[in-house]
This record gives structure tokens, sequence and C-alpha cells, in this order.
């Protein structure tokens, strides 16, 4: 069972990615077809056809390899000019750029080419396919957030501890004969408690309860509870106990010498029930933001964060969690999500944030501004709009447009890149998986 589970999980994943990149795609192909663009074929995947059906002028289809996809638009560049034998390997691509741009333009229609479009137009094309992963990408998290939820402590106690254990015990999970008890339990806290007030405050969340508890160390607090539907008065003595101090990110602080820094605070040695509590309809769109945020930094570091994946595959040193994955290690994270020993709405809830975080890195991914990426097509038509506004307020003859196949050996270097970032990352989630869930 253990295996369908994860069978399922990265089939759900890869029909996810599958359906973003066939909206990226239609992000890009309906403006086109609005602004009356000939688009021939619309294909999901590379390499060799596995399937294509042919509807009106455009073919659409699936090929064999899902890492991708594109839209064939009908003169993207300027037709060529220059006719004779090229020279050199660069010239030879550039030629061939051209000749590939020019059969595109079918007889008659030479109207119809991507080229000829206004600049904004050309942008809007461009930007369609990426902002589809955005929209979705809100969709998602909303649905995840506002749908389902997002879980939270409780003021429901979900266990009590039984003695206090060392905060320097780290491996220690079961209580020693002379470890003293816990607060709670010495007090008469059960499992299924509900924290109605404490020291005569109501408590609404667990969060408040735990500071109060934590500021009252040696100080005894009289707390209600409600037990099987009555309420029941405790006297709770929080101790003082050493705990690590973590940053706004929850990460631990440590000092100078890399020490972990703890804090003396009041302790009572009882933890809340998780539930899913619902999130305005605006949270979605903030999560987003937030993601992108973090995508970004993540391109911005890019290099570095392939090379600390070369050096973890040579030396064995473990993956730093905030890296970059392919969609191997996507795949395998989504499997390991769907068979772990949780509830199916607490996976459920996870899968959709794994394709919700997988569409943003689409988004920003795609607006790199270099061919042959969205961001590169983007920069190419804002340049010519560049061009065209100067030589109209210098009083200049219109300028021809942009011929971007002379770009052509620098999209083979980046496409180069991005293939061997890929088989790095590939080669890495197979031979060293990033373990994002413990154990």
């Amino acid at each position: 069972m253990e295996i369908l589970l994860y069978l399922g999980g990265i089939l759900f994943m890869l029909v996810g990615l599958g359906v973003s990149i066939g909206l990226h795609e239609v992000g890009h192909l309906v403006p086109a077809k609005l602004f009356g663009v000939r688009v021939g074929q619309y294909m999901i995947g590379f390499g060799p056809g596995l399937w294509s059906k042919r509807i009106g002028e455009t073919e659409y289809g699936f090929k064999a390899l899902p890492v991708g996809g594109f839209i064939s638009m009908s003169g993207m560049y300027p037709p060529s000019t220059k006719t004779g034998p090229a020279k050199g390997v660069f010239a030879a691509l550039v030629q061939d750029a051209r000749t590939a741009n020019d059969e595109t333009i079918a007889e008659g229609e030479e109207e119809r080419v991507f080229y000829r479009l206004p600049v904004w137009k050309r942008v809007i094309v461009m930007l369609g396919g990426p902002v589809m992963n955005l929209v979705l990408a809100v969709l998602l998290f909303t649905l995840m957030a506002s749908g389902i939820g997002i879980q939270q402590a409780s003021t429901t106690v979900a266990s009590v501890s039984e003695c206090m254990i060392p905060a320097t015990a780290t491996k220690q999970q079961t209580c020693a004969a002379d470890d003293p008890a816990a607060p709670a339990a010495e007090s008469g806290f059960e499992p299924g408690d509900r924290l109605v007030s404490m020291d005569g405050e109501p408590v609404a969340t667990f969060a408040a309860a735990s500071q109060i508890i934590q500021d009252s160390p040696g100080r005894t607090l009289e707390v209600v509870v409600e037990r099987k539907g009555e309420e029941v008065t405790l006297q709770l003595t929080p101790v003082a106990a050493q705990r690590q101090q973590t940053d706004a990110q929850g990460r631990p602080v440590t000092d100078k010498g890399g020490k972990p820094v703890t804090r003396s605070v009041g302790y009572a040695g009882i933890t809340a029930q998780l539930e899913y509590a619902h999130q305005p309809i605006w949270t979605g769109a903030q999560m987003t933001w937030q993601q992108v945020g973090g995508v970004t930094n993540l391109i911005i570091q890019l290099p570095q964060k392939l090379w600390n994946v070369g050096e973890s595959l040579i030396t064995g040193s473990q993956r730093d969690p905030n890296g970059p994955l392919s969609v191997v290690g996507v795949g395998r994270i989504a499997g390991e999500v769907a068979a772990t020993n949780a509830p199916v709405l607490d996976r459920l809830a996870v899968l959709l944030n794994l394709l919700a975080a997988l569409n943003v890195a689409l988004f920003v991914f795609n607006l790199i501004p270099l061919l042959p990426l969205d961001g590169g097509h983007i920069v190419v038509a804002l340049w010519e709009g560049i061009k065209r506004l100067w030589a109209k307020v210098t009083g200049r003859p219109e300028p021809a447009p942009v011929d971007a196949t002379r770009l052509v050996p620098v999209t083979v270097v980046v496409a180069v890149l991005l293939i061997a970032m890929g088989a790095l990352l590939i080669i890495a989630d197979i031979v060293k998986p990033m373990n994002l869930l413990g154990g």
C-alpha cells in the first residue's frame, strides 16, 4: 500500500506539472491568436512526438520529454536578408536560426507574424505564460489556505509530559526514574482539556497561553479548563527551564562560537492539538508574494547554491534544505509526502503547497532576462521599443526591427548551462536526495 501511495504522490506531481506547463503555453497561445499571429504548433514536452492533432491552422500535441513546452509562432524575428555560406560555428548557428524562422512565415500571411506586433502586444504574449503560472499559484495557495486551512495550535491539550526532560538531552524520549515530574502532570492536566483562562485572563490561542507560562516561572497560575463539558480549575506552577532561542524564521540562534543560545523561561509540559483554521481569501495571494521573494533570492544565489549541491555530491555532506531541486527531486518529495502516516488532509495540503511553489518557480525563472526564456524575449521587445522611441524623439527614421537571431550564440550558451544545471540537480536528487521530512 505504501508503494502505491508513493507512486500516487509522484503521479499527482507529474499531472500537476503537466497542467502547469500546459497552462503556461495557453498563456502565450491565447493572446497570440487574439492579436492575429499564426501559431503553427502547441506542444507539451520536447523530443519525439507522442500524439498530435491539427485543429485549424494549429497542431496540438504531446512530446516524449515532459520537461517543458512551446508554441511555434510565425515570424518570431524579422526574415533574413543575407545569403551565402556562413563562416564559423556561431555564424552557422545564426544562419540556421534565421532559416528556421523564415520557414514559419507562411506564404501570403506575411502580416501575421510576431515581430510585426506593437511592442506592448509582444510583451503581453510573452508575459502570458509566466502570469498563468502566477495565477495558478495564487489559486492553489488559496485552496490550501482558505479551503483546507492552515494548521495552527488550538487551545485543546494534545499531550501532557510526565516528567522534566533536560533541554540538553536531545535524544531522550522517555522519562528516567530520577527525572522530576512536569508541572502540568502534577497539576492534573489531561489530554483533551480545553484551556479557558489562565491567571484570570481568557486565552483564545495556545500561543497566548504559552506566553503566560513562559513569563511566569515559579509563580502559581490559576488555570480554568473545560473537561467533558464542565469547567475545572487547576493550580499550575511553571518551573524555570533553559530553552534554545530561535530567530523570526524559527532557526536556532547561536553565539560566536557556534553554540546554541538559551534563555530561562517558564515550562509546564503540555502540547496543543493542531487544527485547520480557514484563512481570509487574500491569504493565498500573500503566500504567493512571499514565495516569489524566496524564489527570487534563490535564483540570485543560484551559482553558490549549485556549487553547494556539487560539493555535497563529492563530500557526502547534507544538502541545503533551501537549495534548488529538479523535477525528480520534487516528484520524490511528493511520493514521500503521499506515503507518510498522516491524515489525508495533511498530505493533500502539503502536495498543494508543493505544486503552488513549483508554479511560483516557473513564474520567476521564466522572467530571467535571457533568451530562450520568456524574459529574454520581453527584453528584446522592450529594447526595440526604446530604439523606436529614441528615433521618434530625435527625429530620426524608424529603425529596423531588432534581429534577435544575432543572440543565438548567447542563447545556445544559456541553453547548455540550463541543461547542465538540470543534469546536476537530477543526479543529486537521485544519489543524494534532499530530506525535508526528517527521519
